[in-house]
């Protein structure tokens, strides 16, 4: 996939175009999306306060402390450093896999550049403020789902997207 000038100097850019690099709008769309979402929660709803909006859905700010599910949410706090040091990890690791993935394989590089802005748009969060805003409460009677937020529904649709990708490759 590199390409080099008559002088042998590779060149970054068109390696940049021809790979799923070209996929990072995504990832800057629906980062941006997330964090506008998150400040409009904070902006109109207190820690806990909610809104009804269908009769299975609540918009609900809750201050999510620890990994998925709240996992390690009652730790003392060297989870956000954790969480912070793994989702930069995971997202310099993406980031490599989509400038190795071919721009026309648009499934994949869509999943990752998906992730990749799911990983991104909580990491914020922990920078900013020591936790992730989450807000989306669906629920069914008294069976509450963990709420959870655009970014961590980013990371669901890139990994189904993954899966998806994965088992048509396969047939």
């Amino acid at each position: 996939m590199r390409r080099t000038d008559p002088h042998g100097a590779t060149t970054i850019v068109a390696e940049a175009r021809s790979s799923g690099l070209t996929f990072l709008w995504l990832t800057a769309v629906v980062v941006a999306l997330d964090q506008l979402t998150k400040a409009a929660i904070e902006q109109s709803l207190g820690l806990y306060q909610s809104v009804v909006v269908l009769p299975v859905l609540e918009i609900t700010r809750y201050h999510n402390t620890g990994a998925a599910f709240s996992f390690l949410a009652d730790a003392a706090g060297w989870q956000r450093w954790l969480f912070t040091a793994l989702a930069i990890i995971v997202s310099t690791a993406l980031v490599v896999w989509l400038r190795r993935i071919d721009r026309g394989d648009t499934a994949l590089a869509s999943s990752v550049a998906l992730i990749l802005a799911g990983a991104l748009g909580n990491v914020i969060d922990r920078l900013r403020l020591g936790h992730v805003i989450d807000f989306i409460h669906f629920h069914w009677g008294e069976h509450y789902f963990p709420a959870f937020n655009v970014a961590d529904s980013a990371i669901t649709i890139g990994a189904a997207l993954l899966l998806l990708d994965a088992w048509l490759e396969a047939r």
